[in-house]
Order: C-alpha cells, then structure tokens, then sequence
C-alpha cells in the first residue's frame, strides 16, 4: 500500500532546508504517516536505486532546524529529461510505497514536481516548498522564498566589513552576489548594507553590452573621486553575465551547463572580468585605482538559519505535510498574509514554456526606486549642473563636453527610476 510520506531537496541549498524537513516529519508522524527521507534530490530514485532512503523520525528531526546545509543531502539530477527517467522515478517510488512526496527547491525541482504528479495519473500525491536565497519563484512581491532572507543576513555583514576596509585600504570591492535571473539578493544586500551601489539585470536592456556596466561602474569610482573619496563597494548581480551579449565575454558559449540547461556561472569568472575592463577604462583616463573582487554566495547558503526562516520553514513545513496527507496534490505551499495559501501548479507554469515563472526585481516599485537614489552613480542633474559637470570632467582628465560623450548615454532613461512625489497608499479594507 503507497501510504508513506517522503521528503527529498533539489537544487542549490539554502538556509532552512533542515526546519521544513524537521516540522513535514513531526507534522506527519502524529499523523501517523510514516515518513522517509530520500537522500540527495532525484539523483538515486531515476536510477531505480531504493537503499538511498533514510526513515524520519519524531526524535531525528525535532532539533534540526537550528541547522544549516541539509541532512537528506542535495542534487540537480532531472527526472523530466527524459520519459525513461520519468516512468523510472515513479516506479522506485512505488517500490517504496510512496504515495506522498514533498519536494523542497527552486523552479526547476517544482517543474519536476509538477511533472512527476501528472505522470503518475493521481497514484502520488505531490507539493513543493519553494526554496531559493535568489527570492526569484513566482510569489506575490512581498511573500519571500525560504533561504533569502537569512543568505541576505550574512551578505549584509560581508558587505559591511568590506566596507570598511574598502576606506581603510583605499581601494573599491566589486562584489559579486548570487541571483541566476534575479537581482533580489544583490539589491537587498546592497541596499541594507548602504553599497555605494548595486547593479541588477533588470535595470538593463536584454541584451546588455559589456561596455555599459563597465561605464556605469566607472562613472561611480569618478564621481566618488570627484567627491574627494578613493573607496567604494559594488555589489553585482551574477545574472548580468547571462545578460550581456555573448560576444562580449570570450569563451562564454562554451560554458558547461546543468541539468536543468542552466549555465553554470560559478564557472565564469564575471567579477574579475568587470574589474579587468573597469580598470582598462580608467587607464584610458589616466585614472589609478585598486579593485578587488569578491564573490559571495557559497558563504551563505548553507549558513544556519536566522529565526525568520527558521521560523517560516517550520510554518512551511508544517503547511505542506498536512496539505499532502488531506489529500492535497500538485500545489505550491505558501504562507500569506498569516495564512496559508496552497498555489496550483498550473497557475504558476508559464503556459508559453511550461516552466515557473520567475519573479524579477520590479525596477518601477517604490522599494528600487528607494535604493537607486541612495546609491552613488551618474544621474542626470550631474549632466544639468555645470559645476557638477566641471568636478566630474576634471576627475577624469577630461573637457566637460568630452566627459558627457562618452558617459552622457548612461543616464538616458533615468527619470523611470526616480521616486513621484509621495503619497500615502488607500488603507486596506
């Protein structure tokens, strides 16, 4: 009889994993569901391999939330690759008389997910808990995926010692934050920590020149010089390398992929790229300055949760066990506004792709308008003011009018990111 519940993670980690394990199993068990944890994501269930399966217990798990990383292990394997893959998944699942699955990841192991629940014809019962410290899966805006908000945490006190030995040393840092699409991560980081700025893909035409970042990273270090300071830090958004034209970044189309197709930008070195041709723009300009790149995001998705995820995880957890044991099938486990919210699979799919639609930064929000006018960059009332005009030019070795040839352009466009005068938002009913 398939009346087991078991419990596997896909993807990348993040912080929380253990607390959604910990609360499905304890939430389950007094149910009086045993529960079964399969070890490393689909990785061993589309090999047919039963023996990569631990049970879950009330007295194993009641004390995993403090804990960061994943006890069950984790993988990108893809049981959607192929019909074979597919058909083999769900017969190791029936062997192990599975009849209800949670799946713990980020939108491609919903898509699998999603996939697996069709394919078995209502034999299993499937929901996902949506995990990712890019904050990128298609939720209401202000309904965050598990793993951020903590990913964020630690980012925010990386940030902050670099910038302080930014002005100690007298040099910038370009710093590199996680985000394959999204620039949630390096915004929110950015704009908690006070960067001196933070460059998202969303805010750039798809696709991008190399040679615009670099510019809108040069006009900051000259405005700041201009300003009498030699230090800054930068956070960059990893998936403006997926952005920029392919022609721009030698060796980018040999890139290895992952399972899912996705290329891995671990491999591509981005932030010394940028720094490589920041630092040749300067040169141009007679401009010496030290820059040194930092990647952060393997520091933090593993980091122990802060109680706002543990907390949330332990909510999430609780939500999907007992959604899938009352017969709850093919949805997507959420807490709003203080309750919870089963979202169907199908009205999350992009109906053009038939994957999740991902949740980008809305560059027209209050909320990124806020942190583009407190970050230090080119605007366009330094190009209106003279002597604004004069201090930038003479920073950079340059004529006033030579100076808004060549970084003029960047500010074309500036006006959507700049706040309209405020007015209380209607109260809610």
């Amino acid at each position: 009889m398939n009346d087991k519940l078991a419990i596997l993670v896909g993807g990348g980690p993040a912080p929380g994993i253990n607390s959604v394990i910990g609360a499905a199993t304890i939430r389950a068990s007094l149910s009086g569901a045993e529960v079964l944890g399969i070890q490393d994501g689909f990785k061993w269930l589309i090999e047919g391999d039963t023996s990569r399966v631990v049970p879950l217990t009330i007295a194993d798990t009641s004390r995993i939330h403090f804990r960061g990383g994943s006890m069950l292990g984790i993988s990108r394997a893809n049981p959607t690759k192929s019909p074979e893959l597919l058909a083999k998944c769900l017969d190791t699942l029936q062997r192990l008389g599975v009849g209800m699955l949670v799946t713990i990841g980020g939108d491609d192991t919903c898509f699998s997910a999603s996939t697996l629940a069709k394919a078995s014809q209502g034999k299993l019962r499937v929901v996902h808990v949506p995990k990712t410290i890019d904050n990128d899966l298609d939720l209401p805006q202000d309904v965050y995926t598990f793993g951020f908000q903590t990913a964020r945490h630690i980012g925010v006190e990386i940030v902050k010692n670099l910038m302080v030995d930014a002005k100690t040393t007298s040099r910038w840092y370009f710093v590199v934050a996680m985000g394959r699409k999204a620039g949630h991560l390096a915004l929110g980081t950015g704009k908690a920590a006070g960067a001196t700025l933070s460059l998202i893909s969303e805010e750039f035409e798809n696709p991008v020149a190399l040679q615009k970042i670099v510019d809108t990273l040069a006009g900051a270090i000259i405005k700041r010089l201009s300003q009498g300071r030699t230090d800054g830090v930068a956070v960059l958004a990893e998936g403006l390398v997926e952005h920029v034209r392919t022609s721009d970044i030698e060796g980018l189309e040999g890139v290895e992929r992952d399972a899912h197709g996705h290329i891995r930008i671990a491999e591509v070195d981005f932030g010394n790229i940028v720094k490589a041709a920041v630092q040749k723009r300067l040169a141009e300009l007679k401009i010496k300055t030290t820059i040194v790149s930092k990647n952060i995001g393997y520091e933090v998705r593993c980091a122990d949760p802060i109680p706002f995820d543990m907390e949330y995880t332990r909510d999430l957890g609780y939500c999907a066990a007992r959604h899938v044991i009352e017969g709850g099938t093919e949805a997507l486990i959420s807490i709003q506004r203080g309750r919870f919210v089963p979202v169907p699979f199908a009205q999350i799919m992009d109906p053009v792709s038939g994957r999740m639609r991902v949740r980008m930064v809305d560059v027209t929000s209050d909320r990124y308008k806020i942190a583009r006018s407190y970050m230090l960059r080119l605007k366009a009332e330094d190009f209106d003011d003279p002597m604004e005009l004069a201090r930038l030019a003479q920073a950079s070795n340059l004529k006033p009018n030579e100076f808004r040839e060549k970084f003029g352009y960047l500010v074309e466009g500036d006006a959507r990111h700049s706040m309209a005068p405020l007015k209380a938002a209607a109260p809610h009913e």
